[in-house]
């Protein structure tokens, strides 16, 4: 067998795994909606900024809405695949947050009154997942844990 390991995570990475997608999405879960807004808040090459949009509403991430008809003008919302997202942008920010800020630059405040501290819970039995609650079953023929079978 030929080829890298089929794999969810490389084919998410192909729509949202570049560095200015990530924060597309950030802006967009902020509120921030409007091509101008997000190039500020960014800091990207417009053309740059303008082919991750492009890419994301192409893909069923983000859509495209109208908000002005003279001069047309769009926003960005994001769709239900889209929203999908929140939580892994919750996870990369705190894993950020103990890792690599000093101090974290925001804080999101939960409706319980706590900080915001996301973890991944089973969707069956609501218990924290971790490594050893874990086992993969590899359902492509082929390939196990440890790579293609020759």
């Amino acid at each position: 067998m030929t080829g890298a390991r089929p794999c969810s995570i490389a084919d998410a990475l192909s729509v949202i795994g570049e560095k200015y997608s990530l924060l597309v999405l950030r802006e967009v879960f902020f509120g921030v909606r409007r091509f101008d807004a997000m190039a500020r808040n960014i800091g990207a090459p417009r053309d740059i900024l303008a082919a991750r949009l492009r890419r994301l509403v192409e893909a069923g991430v983000l859509e495209k809405v109208p908000y002005s008809e003279r001069p047309r003008r769009f926003e960005y919302r994001p769709t239900e695949a889209g929203q999908e997202l929140r939580p892994v942008l919750l996870m990369l920010k705190s894993w950020g947050d103990r890792h690599l800020a000093d101090v974290p630059p925001v804080i999101l405040d939960h409706s319980c009154g706590a900080e915001l501290d996301p973890v991944v819970v089973c969707g069956a039995c609501r218990e924290p997942v971790g490594k050893e609650s874990m086992t993969a079953r590899f359902q492509v023929p082929g390939w196990t844990a440890a790579g293609a079978v020759d």
